[in-house]
Formats: C-alpha cells, sequence, structure tokens
C-alpha cells in the first residue's frame, strides 16, 4: 500500500504523492516532499498545477488535470473528490469512495485560521489516512497572531535592526504575510529572490499581500526595523549578514522545541506552524470518525496509541497491506 510515502490506491490504477514517477498521480500539494517531476498523468487542484509548474517546469507533467473542490470525478470503478485541507494554497485531501466504502486520504493538513488557503474540511468517512508530523502531547501551537505580535513587539525593542524570519517559501512566507497585513503592519516586506516568484503565484490566485520588495533591492537604512523572510538555509549566511545587525527568528512547529532554536542561531522562535498540532490531530479524529485509521509521517505511534485509546482501529500506514482482510 505504501510507496515511499505516497499511496498506491490499485482499483483506479493511480497513486496519491508518489515519490517515485508514475503513470497517474493525485498531489494533495505543491511541496516537494509530495508532488514531485516526472509523472505522465498528474491530477490536483489547479493552484497546485500552477505551483508545480512554476517549481517544476516541463517536470510538473506530461498531462495535467485540474480538479476542483467539492467536484467528483470518476476513475475506473473509484470516485475521487478532493476538499480542502488548510495546509497551503490549493492543498486537497483525496476522498476515495469505492464499494460503498470511502477513504479520505488527508495529506498534509492544520486547523488554525490561514488567511491565503480555504480551511480544512473534515470528511466522515470508513479510514482516514492521517500524517502525524507534530503528534506528540508537547507539541501545541499557540495562535499565530500571538506570534506575530511577539515578532513585532521585536521590532519596537530594536528598532535598529531588520527582522530576519527564516520560512519556507510556499505558504509559510505567504502566511506570515498575511498575518502581519491582519495585525496592521503596513510596511514593505522584504524577501529573499527564493521567495519572490511563490507570493507573485499567490497574487495571480487572489491573495493580497501588501507591498513587497526584494531585499537586494533595498539599502541598509531603510530595511532598519522592517520585517525580512528568507529561506532557513539564509538565515547565517552572507546573504543575511549584509541586512542591518539581523535578529534572526525561525518561523516553524519545531521551534517549540529550544534544542533546534539553538541549533540554527535564532533569537527570536516563533511556533507557526502549516501542520496540526496534537489537540488538532485528535480533535479530527474525533470529527471525521473514522472506525479505521492509518497512521504516517511522524510520531506514529503516539497517536496510534491515543487512537486505540478511544475506540479507534489504529495502525501505522507502513504496516498496512492488500493482504489484511480487515482494510
Amino acid at each position: 500500500m505504501e510507496r515511499g510515502g505516497g499511496l498506491w490506491v490499485e482499483p483506479g490504477g493511480f497513486h496519491i504523492d508518489p515519490v517515485r514517477p508514475v503513470d497517474r498521480a493525485v498531489i494533495t500539494h505543491g511541496h516537494s516532499d509530495h508532488a514531485r517531476a516526472g509523472h505522465t498523468h498528474v491530477l490536483a487542484t489547479l493552484p497546485t498545477l500552477d505551483i508545480m509548474r512554476v517549481r517544476l517546469g516541463e517536470g510538473a507533467g506530461r498531462h495535467q488535470q485540474t480538479l476542483d473542490y467539492g467536484r467528483p470525478l470518476r476513475i475506473g470503478d473509484v470516485t475521487v473528490t478532493l476538499v480542502p485541507a488548510g495546509h497551503v494554497l490549493g492543498s486537497a485531501q483525496v476522498v476515495l469512495e469505492h464499494g460503498g466504502r470511502r477513504v479520505v486520504v488527508s495529506g498534509d493538513y492544520k486547523r488554525q485560521p490561514d488567511p491565503t488557503c480555504a480551511p480544512f474540511e473534515p470528511v466522515s468517512c470508513d479510514v482516514f489516512v492521517t500524517e502525524a508530523t507534530f503528534g506528540l502531547p508537547v507539541f501545541r501551537h499557540p495562535p499565530a497572531a500571538a506570534e506575530i505580535a511577539r515578532l513585532l513587539h521585536a521590532g519596537q525593542l530594536f528598532p535598529e535592526r531588520a527582522l530576519v524570519v527564516g520560512c519556507y517559501a510556499l505558504g509559510k512566507c505567504q502566511r506570515l504575510i498575511a498575518h502581519l497585513r491582519d495585525a496592521g503592519y503596513d510596511r514593505p516586506v522584504y524577501l529573499h529572490g527564493a521567495h519572490l516568484p511563490l507570493c507573485e503565484l499567490y497574487r495571480r490566485h487572489g491573495v493580497d499581500l501588501g507591498p513587497l520588495r526584494p531585499a537586494t533591492a533595498a539599502d541598509k537604512e531603510e530595511m532598519r526595523g522592517a520585517v525580512v523572510l528568507a529561506p532557513p538555509s539564509a538565515l547565517m549566511d552572507r546573504w543575511a549578514r549584509r541586512l542591518p545587525d539581523p535578529l534572526i527568528a525561525y518561523a516553524s512547529g519545531w521551534m517549540r522545541v529550544r534544542a533546534r532554536a539553538r541549533q540554527h542561531g535564532v533569537e527570536l522562535p516563533l511556533v507557526i506552524s502549516d501542520h496540526a498540532d496534537w489537540d488538532e490531530l485528535c480533535q479530527t479524529l474525533r470529527e471525521v470518525a473514522a472506525p479505521e485509521v492509518w497512521v504516517t509521517h511522524g510520531a506514529e505511534e503516539a497517536l496510534v496509541h491515543w487512537a486505540g485509546l478511544n475506540g479507534f482501529r489504529a495502525r501505522p500506514l507502513h504496516l498496512v497491506g492488500f493482504g489484511d482482510e480487515e482494510t
């Protein structure tokens, strides 16, 4: 059933988020661990396909087919429907219906509000495939607005320093900008060159991000006290050192682990994640009410244990196979 992190669905002859190239792939979202190059036929939402074209060029798929949220599509004897996952722009859960049963492959998802993408929609089902990236009780994400307030407060305390925030180019960057705008921050946000193409793509899909500027086009004085967004890899290299006395921040759910913050030289860890935390994972299992839960991608054992205590039949996905009659 599992093929290198993706789900292989035999009845319709297609694969969900396969790691290696396949003939028919359903892609949940545009992050590189889910959207790989080289597939022959690719099915996804329009934003996800646009993201793949920006990131992969001709490798985005020889034949590309868009599917809107909530619109059923028949593939062989399986009906496929995409519903929002709340992870990044265009992210989707894959709802599979066959023989009177429904399986929901959630992909990556979050439950916190995000102005840049459609919110997660729970779908009742017989089998729910869930991620568990932050599947331990220690991971409880605070409201993003509170973390943004901490960032802006740092700017008030150190107006002479550039606030350099490490964040991923797809999803996290645009979400941070949107939350900054919601908090009343109306100055230009300065961007590393790696973040510019996807911000432009978000704009084309109707997401208003306000004034943005390439960091390389600004002088040091105008960036004092300003927010600068960059890939995490740029935080400690020469690119960051050219900024005025940079105050290094990092936006990630992993910033709950202080050792990780110290490892990256982070002065201001911001616990802002695009994945569900422990409470949200448990909440989601209750809402979809699937008697069978398959857990993947993270701390599988803890969530499997919790699910079992709460009346679900739960197993790590890598232990599920077609030879198991219970599936």
